[in-house]
């Protein structure tokens, strides 16, 4: 009996009530079958605690690709895993990864019943990219096209342009939204080396000449602040505006020793001091697709790319040289936030002259990730400001 209680509440914690209607389905031609399902199959098995219930669903839907003919039972474990915190990309990166060991044509058949589920349930496809080279490396470019103004998101140390994966899906509509992995980051690791923050602030200059845009949005978050500020130091002339998120200005000892630490002590012994800055408590107890990505960008970092982009970082000078930004330019702070707090952002947003100033609540320093949707709601909020005061003015 307590084997059926249990059964039943994994049931419907991984299937809900379709899982329910599936038993009475079944029990209508075969009792000894229901009751198979829910005793052993959920009550025993499913419960287990050696894996989690994404894990499983992970699992089950690999076998059943891999197997074929199992297309049903398959298209009910694939809203099931999203059901328990699978993640789109993580089912189609499943669907990629069968190619290697069941071949092409159960892989893609896999990937066609993922699709057609998020299409049904209502989820976006995952990010356009394509491969671009610049100069000296090749990296990935998230380009949304469209004829609105020019966007480009430069992403944080440690992570790739999927930090920005949820706030795109909120800007897209009135803007052409660019996102690209940094040299050293993502699909640009082990790239040569960035010397310091005006090697990036190249790469980002380079980026907009191959694609033919003389000026655009630039909105940074951390590093990809401080890339934002150098470029519109270097190049005034490329930058409509400026948006730096969760950013610094000015030098830090604990940036140096943050890539000494990866070089003594390896990348892994970096993991916990970096996701508990980058999140909040709640955040991180979740264990939701933003912490497992940025768990996984920084265990895959190359010490060489991770401390150089430190270093680079720890060079930062742009603080003197504030005042003489003259760019339509927003400041966005989390309140929550340990490594950039609400104080720090508000020296940015003195020096310079005429920003304005945002603090998102309970807002942590990834809030690309956290909040992806509150902070796309003050990125157009910044950018609606900077593209209303560049508008000619009318004649009365």
């Amino acid at each position: 009996m307590e084997r059926n209680s249990i059964g039943w509440k994994e049931l419907r914690a991984i299937d809900g009530e379709r899982g329910v209607r599936t038993v009475a389905q079944v029990r209508e031609t075969s009792p000894l079958l229901a009751d198979a399902l829910t005793d052993f199959a959920f009550g025993e098995v499913f419960s287990r605690a050696e894996l989690g219930r994404r894990e499983r669903e992970l699992a089950t839907v690999g076998v059943l690709a891999a197997i074929g003919g199992a297309e049903p039972q398959l298209r009910i474990h694939l809203e099931a895993a999203l059901n328990v915190g699978a993640d789109p990309d993580e089912l189609i990166a499943l669907a990629e990864h069968l190619t290697l060991y069941v071949g092409f044509p159960r892989a893609l058949n896999l990937l066609r019943e993922t699709r057609l589920i998020l299409e049904e349930l209502g989820y976006g496809l995952p990010l356009p990219c394509a491969r671009i080279r610049l100069g000296d490396h090749e990296t990935l470019l998230t380009d949304t096209g469209g004829d609105g103004p020019v966007v480009v998101l430069v992403h944080a140390l440690g992570l790739d342009r999927r930090m920005w994966r949820d706030s795109i899906a909120h800007l897209s509509d009135s803007y052409r939204v660019l996102a690209y992995d940094l040299r050293g980051h993502g699909h640009a690791a082990a790239a040569p080396l960035a010397m310091g923050l005006a090697d990036f602030a190249n790469d980002l200059t380079q980026l907009l000449d191959q694609l033919g845009i003389p000026t655009a949005h630039l909105v940074g978050l951390s590093l990809g602040g401080a890339i934002a500020q150098n470029l519109t130091l270097m190049h005034p002339d490329r930058v409509a505006s400026l948006t730096l998120v969760a950013s610094t200005a000015w030098r830090n000892e604990v940036f140096v020793a943050r890539a000494a630490a990866a070089e003594d002590q390896g990348i892994e012994a970096q993991i916990a001091p970096t996701l508990t800055r980058w999140f909040t408590p709640n955040a991180l107890a979740d264990n939701g697709w933003a912490v497992r990505y940025a768990r996984d960008r920084v265990r895959r970092a190359c010490v060489a790319d991770w401390a150089a982009a430190w270093r680079a970082l720890a060079a930062i000078d742009t603080g003197e040289r504030l005042a003489s930004i003259a760019k339509p330019t927003h400041i966005i702070a989390g309140e929550c936030d340990l490594s950039t707090p609400p104080d720090l952002m508000r020296g940015l947003a003195a020096a310079i002259s005429g920003s304005t100033f945002e603090v998102i609540a309970n807002g942590s320093h990834m809030l690309s990730l956290e909040q992806p949707i509150e902070l796309a709601l003050a990125i157009r909020r910044g950018l609606a400001e900077a593209i209303g005061r560049q508008a000619p003015k009318r004649a009365a």
